[in-house]
C-alpha cells in the first residue's frame, strides 16, 4: 500500500479528484496519509478533513526566513512517512533537500503541455494568460516527476485541450482542469502505485 501525501496551496480541486478516484476504486493500492498546505485558510484543508485525511498547514509567514520554513516543511512531510508526494497545485518552491531525499517520489501537475508555458513565474492562472496571449490553439496539462529544475523532471503523461475562440484565462483554466488535470493526476498515481511506470535514464518508461 503506497503512502501518499498531497501538497496544495488553493481550493484543492485536484486533491478532490484524487480523493474521489480513491473512494471509487479508480486509484488502487494507496493510502492518503496526509495533506499539507502553505495556506491556513484554503478549502483544500476542509476537503481533507471531510475525507478523514490528516491535514497540516506550514506557512512561510510563520518563519523568520526561507531556510527555517523549508526545514519545517520537510519535517512535516517526513512526519507522514510518505512513499509518494503529490504536488497538486502547490505554489511554493519546495526545498532542494526534499527533492534529493524523495528522488523519483515526487510528482507535479502543471497546466500546460511542457515545455510550453512552464518554468519560473509560470503557475496558476498566469499559465493560461500566457497561452492566450501567444494565441496557441492547443494547450493541456502535464504530470511529471519533480527534479531540482523547475518543471524539468521526467514527463509521466500529457493530455491536450483545445483553446476556444472566446476563452478567458478563467474559462481555459476550468476546462484544462476538467478535461486534463483531473484525469491525468489520479491515473499517474494509480500507475505508480501499481508499478506500471519507472524512471530510467531520465525518462519515464511503462512496464
Amino acid at each position: 500500500m503506497l503512502r501518499v501525501v498531497v501538497m496544495v496551496s488553493g481550493g484543492g480541486t485536484n486533491l478532490q479528484a484524487i480523493i474521489d478516484k480513491t473512494a471509487s476504486g479508480g486509484i488502487t493500492n494507496i493510502q492518503l496519509v496526509g495533506v499539507i498546505s502553505n495556506n491556513k485558510t484554503v478549502k483544500s484543508l476542509e476537503r481533507a478533513k471531510a475525507a478523514g485525511i490528516p491535514a497540516v498547514s506550514v506557512s512561510p509567514r510563520d518563519y523568520e526566513n526561507r531556510e527555517l520554513f523549508h526545514q519545517a516543511l520537510l519535517e512535516a512531510v517526513d512526519g507522514f512517512s510518505p512513499d509518494l508526494i503529490v504536488l497538486a497545485g502547490f505554489l511554493v518552491a519546495i526545498p532542494t533537500a526534499m527533492v534529493q531525499k524523495y528522488e523519483n517520489r515526487i510528482i507535479n501537475i502543471h497546466p500546460s503541455l511542457i515545455p510550453s508555458f512552464c518554468g519560473v513565474g509560470c503557475y496558476g492562472l498566469k499559465v493560461h494568460e500566457k497561452a492566450l496571449a501567444r494565441g496557441v490553439k492547443i494547450t493541456g496539462a502535464t504530470v511529471h516527476f519533480v527534479t531540482e529544475g523547475m518543471d524539468e523532471g521526467p514527463i509521466i503523461s500529457q493530455k491536450s485541450v483545445e483553446v476556444e475562440e472566446n476563452d478567458t484565462p478563467e474559462s481555459l483554466q476550468k476546462r484544462v482542469m476538467e478535461q486534463a488535470e483531473w484525469i491525468l493526476l489520479p491515473q499517474a498515481i494509480d500507475d505508480i502505485a501499481n508499478g506500471r511506470i519507472a524512471v530510467e535514464n531520465g525518462r519515464v518508461i511503462r512496464k
